[in-house]
């Protein structure tokens, strides 16, 4: 088998629907294989899967140790050669395995192989690619200087040579995954995907972001970004460096103190309040409860001609493929960004997300 594709669910049910239709199609003409772990998760993630996904592998966990140990007890029973550990909360193109499979495979000392991740509202994530977070960088991004700690040798549209990759899309073969000893459990969340690539690199293998493909993370849905985030974030920092760099008690006060001063003032994530003139369906058909439901006008259209600011698009994923979403949300380029919500027939909802610093949106639809 050419690929297992590992995603850890926790409690976003609607974002992990759409994640495995998108997956579901990227891997549809490859010998590769779907495994969800779901962390005790309260809502019916679980039951959405059997349900409506019946031939991808389903791990119900009885409990929520982190993501390391999620992530390891799914690779655990992966038989491809290649692992790709997804989050949730994305959505992949038709084509974003070929083009990345094709990479690694004609890539001599690879490592971890990356794609370039935006938000949903096409913002480009700069942890898509990121350098060694040495001490003085993490102090610096810690007090607000984040230049040193993203990787920008490389342009959003250039492939190359980087250090560190993002937990929320990475691809590596499970022979090197099992070499260096996969994602270490002692990081509960964050921090595991530093060190994952930092003792990849140390192992004499090279990592490498590639932007010929595009990814959505929504990036919100598994964990608000609050002080909780903030606490969690640093201390995974902390742990990074008593594993892989020499103690030094100067900076351990200097992280001690700054990570107290964000647990005070991390301002509390809230979903974008973005102001919203009218609704565009992009789809081949009205959809009338949609107008019941947003209790406003609605067009509908087959294509976007021109970004309209303060207008919400909502996507048809029965009508556009997965690639032509993403395009769409990439492009999104206007000084008043538009937003977008993705149309999840099957169970009669929209979603989305403003912002990375809170959960999207999710809105039933009313029905006539």
């Amino acid at each position: 088998m050419k690929l297992s594709v590992i995603i850890l669910n926790y409690n976003v049910r609607y974002f992990l629907e759409l994640c495995l239709r998108s997956a579901e199609a990227a891997i549809s003409n490859m010998d590769a294989e779907i495994i969800v772990i779901d962390n005790n998760s309260s809502d019916d993630s679980c039951q959405m899967v059997k349900q409506l996904f019946p031939n991808i592998k389903l791990i119900e966990n009885k409990s929520n140790d982190g993501f390391s140990t999620g992530n390891n007890i799914g690779i655990k029973q992966a038989q491809g050669e290649y692992l790709c550990i997804l989050n949730p909360d994305t959505v992949v193109a038709e084509d974003t395995f070929e083009i990345l499979l094709k990479f690694a495979d004609a890539t001599p000392n690879l490592g971890i192989l990356g794609c370039k991740l935006i938000d949903g509202k096409g913002g480009f994530l700069p942890e898509s690619k990121r350098n060694i977070p040495t001490p003085m960088v993490s102090i610096q991004k810690l007090f607000g200087y984040s230049k040193p700690y993203y990787a920008h040798h490389l342009k959003s549209d250039q492939t190359g040579k980087v250090s560190m990759l993002v937990g929320a899309f990475m691809i590596i073969k499970k022979s090197v995954y099992n070499e260096v000893g996969g994602l270490d459990e002692d990081y509960f969340m964050y921090g595991e995907d530093i060190d994952l690539s930092y003792k990849v690199l140390k192992a004499g293998y090279q990592n490498y972001y590639n932007s010929e493909t595009t990814v959505i993370h929504f990036k919100g849905e598994s964990t608000l970004k609050d002080k909780t985030y903030a606490k969690r974030f640093n201390g995974a920092m902390q742990l990074f460096f008593l594993k892989h760099f020499k103690p030094n008690w100067l900076f351990n006060i200097i992280l001690w103190i700054g990570i107290k001063i964000i647990s005070i003032f991390y301002p509390k994530g809230k979903e974008s309040s973005n102001k919203i003139n009218e609704y565009v369906f992009i789809s081949n058909e009205n959809h009338q409860q949609l107008q019941a439901t947003l209790n406003k006008k609605i067009t509908t259209q087959a294509t976007i001609a021109n970004y309209l600011p303060y207008y919400e698009y909502i996507l048809d994923t029965d009508f556009l493929d997965f690639k032509k979403t993403i395009d769409i949300v990439a492009k999104n380029n206007t000084k008043h960004p538009s937003t977008f919500k993705f149309l999840l027939k099957t169970s009669q909802v929209i979603l989305g997300s403003n912002t990375s610093k809170s959960r999207g949106e999710v809105i039933h639809i009313k029905n006539n």
